[in-house]
């Protein structure tokens, strides 16, 4: 019989007691001062914070440290008294910064809203990036997106105005591309509002992707909690070259660990293999570690790193890292939990899919997996960019293949796109002269997949991109789409080839002159000669005191809608409840609560509940959105039946498989049950993001007895009776510390921090 986990939800969030207004970076209060960036009042930065704190971790646990360790125990809040044991308690930690996107952002300020709180205690911005839907091309795209979320940008606009929040305008670019080009560095922990916050850990951070529950924590001031990490080490030897890119290493590495090998623990890169790869390129590696579960991912520091800083204006943050390079980088003798060994002379260019970003294939062997398993080959369309990979790098070796084909007279046979991560980016690649648009067969600066007219929902095709995810329908709201995700230069080359059948290391095209000829390898300037062109200034300091300002969300909005506390737990067990849906099978938060036209409601509860499990599979009926309502014995939607049983006053729950939550770190996928009238989700195991967001009791027609710190609960089967007339009990394991015990008992972590105001 299976043990199930049961695992807390914040669901609203839990701010501890009274705000501290804390120093502007907690963990390094006053070395020495230092632009964080320049847009950004100035922060202090101390190093030697850090090294106490490490010191005194290091004496009490009488070992050396991993770079993530040193990180992380570094900034515990209370370094001398926490228990640390790796994969089993829970830290206390202050982080120095937190970062959100614009879809998150609206749920975090909400709940921040209704702390009552008068300011964010650290640094804090929001990122205009993930409502901006590409349709015809960029400025006319930025130009709809302002419009339609006019109500929404002026509502993030005016709370990071009133509340000390730094926002950056629609049109500023990517979101993890904007923070490692101005707030990542090395030794800072930094939390993001979105799932793939890791890409920090290229310059040398411990950056961690959470939902907007955590985010508030950290505003608020108080200890935010993380259960103490594991730590995989990868060992890099040799040299990329060639066709090989940092895109490659974590190609390979999700391959060896699975969409679920890297829960719990931070993916740490070390050994000589790691000064061949750029700043950026390490941060594509770490981006893409969101893809195999890892609470996150980094690299020591190194003189990439230091180049990057220097010319992304930060030359004083280097100067002080390089003082204390000793503090960011392992300790000789540090132990990991794994090592995975990378020989990068030996690795070749990998293309992982369809369906998951953990099935791995060379590049070489991917047209016989394709045919074997009747994968069509034609390349329909291929996409560059994603915060994964949209760097300066990532655009000038794809335009290094672009002008060889336009150079032969050829154009791509797939769509194509390409999208730079910044406007820092492309201001400085069309200052620099770089034309990869040119090689596209029409020209098209941005194309939306979801609006495709070139195939039929229910037809199959393939598309290439050099995103980090690629899970059943995600691109372009076709199940029947096989995308795989590869490295930009892979990209380019099979969309100019047109059949993903086509390996550039031995394959030959041909010219428009009929000429056979082979594409040279990719190559492109790490870092600009010049310096980089800011472009337009797109950024909205906060000013010193908003106190006066006033943050409106229109009762009758549809995008907005102000929160209502949880009800709080009455003190008795949990009884008949009903089981809502048992889910079949890969369970992700896209089948939870879509994204695609849902992002437009993810400031109003209410409305985006709608989304509620329309995806996931009923292992019933194999129905997609469709259950069976107990009270009426009728066929309905997901969200339907949930209103219609907490109409009728009835509790249920959702039952699924493992790593449950898999994907972004949206907390909507824990809020919508909670609203909806859900008290539990009952799984073999959660993803990480996921798991730190389910609300923490709901059950089956069942009875769930009071949680009892580090004891199982006890769910009672009340309809499976046996002849005897007995019935099943199950033990269901949870995650549950004393304060999120408090939490539960509250309603929600919001409900116990307004009680203890």
């Amino acid at each position: 019989m299976a043990t199930y986990c049961l695992t807390v939800a914040r669901l609203q969030l839990a701010l501890g007691q009274g705000a501290r207004r804390m120093h502007v970076s907690a963990a390094f209060s006053a070395k020495a001062k230092v632009s964080m960036s320049r847009f950004e009042t100035t922060s202090y930065v101390n190093y030697e914070k850090l090294q106490s704190n490490i010191d005194i971790v290091r004496k009490r646990l009488n070992r050396p440290l991993t770079l993530s360790e040193k990180i992380v125990y570094g900034h515990l809040d209370d370094p001398h008294n926490q228990d640390i044991d790796r994969g089993r308690t829970y830290l206390r930690l202050r982080p120095d910064r937190v970062a959100m996107q614009d879809a998150t952002a609206q749920m975090a300020m909400l709940q921040f809203i209704s702390s009552g709180l008068p300011r964010v205690a650290v640094p804090s911005t929001i990122h205009c990036d993930h409502l901006i839907e590409a349709a015809t091309g960029g400025p006319e795209d930025l130009a709809k997106a302002k419009d339609v979320n006019l109500e929404v940008y002026n509502f993030l606009a005016s709370a990071g105005a009133k509340y000390g929040v730094g926002f950056w305008k629609p049109g500023s670019g990517i979101i993890h591309q904007i923070i490692l080009e101005n707030y990542a560095y090395p030794g800072v922990l930094l939390i993001g509002t979105d799932s793939h916050t890791p890409n920090g850990g290229g310059l040398g951070s411990i950056c961690i992707g959470v939902g907007g529950a955590d985010a508030v924590d950290v505003m608020a001031g108080i200890p935010w909690e993380l259960k103490c990490p594991n730590v995989i080490g990868v060992k890099l030897t040799g040299s990329l070259s060639g066709w090989t890119s940092p895109k490659d290493v974590i190609l390979k590495v999700a391959g060896i660990l699975t969409v679920k090998g890297g829960t719990g623990a931070i993916v740490e890169y070390h050994g000589p293999g790691v000064d061949s790869i750029s700043c950026t390129g390490m941060a594509t590696i770490c981006n893409m570690g969101a893809e195999i579960g890892a609470t996150t991912s980094v690299f020591p520091y190194n003189h990439r790193m230091k180049t990057y800083l220097e010319k992304t204006g930060r030359g004083d943050i280097a100067a002080l890292s390089d003082e204390f390079s000793h503090l960011l980088v392992p300790d000789e003798g540090c132990v990991y939990d794994q090592v995975i060994e990378l020989n990068l002379d030996e690795l070749k260019p990998h293309i992982n899919g369809p369906f998951t970003p953990d099935l791995c294939h060379p590049v070489s062997e991917i047209g016989a997996v394709a045919k074997k398993n009747d994968w069509p080959l034609e390349v329909k369309v291929g996409l560059i960019g994603s915060c994964t990979n949209s760097s300066y790098e990532d655009m000038g070796r794809a335009a290094s293949l672009a002008k060889q084909a336009l150079d032969k007279g050829l154009k791509c046979k797939a769509q194509f796109t390409v999208t730079p991560g910044s406007e820092q980016i492309r201001a400085t690649i069309e200052r620099d002269g770089y034309n990869i648009h040119a090689v596209s067969m029409h020209d098209l600066c941005a194309f939306v997949l979801r609006c495709r007219r070139d195939v039929k929902k229910g037809e199959k095709n393939t598309i290439v991109t050099s995103f980090n995810r690629n899970f059943t329908a995600r691109n372009d709201a076709n199940p029947a789409t096989h995308a795989f995700v590869t490295s930009p230069e892979i990209v380019v080359a099979m969309a100019i080839a047109g059949t993903l059948d086509f390996d550039p290391e031995t394959d030959y095209l041909t010219s428009a002159s009929g000429e056979k000829f082979m594409l040279e390898p990719p190559c492109g300037d790490e870092l600009p000669a010049r310096d980089f062109d800011p472009g337009q200034d797109t950024y909205q300091q906060p000013p010193p005191d908003g106190s006066s300002l006033k943050v409106d969300v229109n009762p009758q909005s549809n995008r907005l809608q102000l929160l209502e506390p949880f009800d709080r737990w009455n003190g008795g067990d949990l009884e008949d409840l009903q089981v809502l849906i048992k889910v079949k099978g890969k369970c992700t938060t896209d089948h939870i609560s879509a994204a695609g036209p849902w992002l437009k409601f993810r400031g109003h509860l209410d409305n985006i509940s709608n989304n509620m499990l329309i995806g996931a599979v009923n292992i019933d009926n194999d129905g997609i959105n469709s259950i069976k309502n107990q009270l009426t014995g009728e066929l309905g939607g997901v969200p339907d039946v949930a209103r219609h049983y907490k109409a009728n006053g009835l509790s249920w729950v959702v039952v699924g498989d493992d790593n449950y939550g898999e994907g972004s770190s949206r907390e909507h996928a824990a809020l919508e049950p909670r609203h909806l009238g859900g008290l539990a989700i009952i799984v073999k195991s959660f993803a990480r993001i996921h798991g730190t967001h389910t609300t923490s009791c709901n059950r089956e027609g069942l009875r769930v007895r009071c949680i009892v710190l580090k004891r199982p609960l006890t769910m009672d089967l009340h309809r499976c009776k046996h002849r005897d007339g007995s019935t099943d009990s199950l033990e269901l394991n949870h995650t549950f510390n004393e304060t999120q015990i408090e939490w539960f008992q509250a309603g929600s972590a919001l409900n116990r921090m307004k009680a203890m105001q």
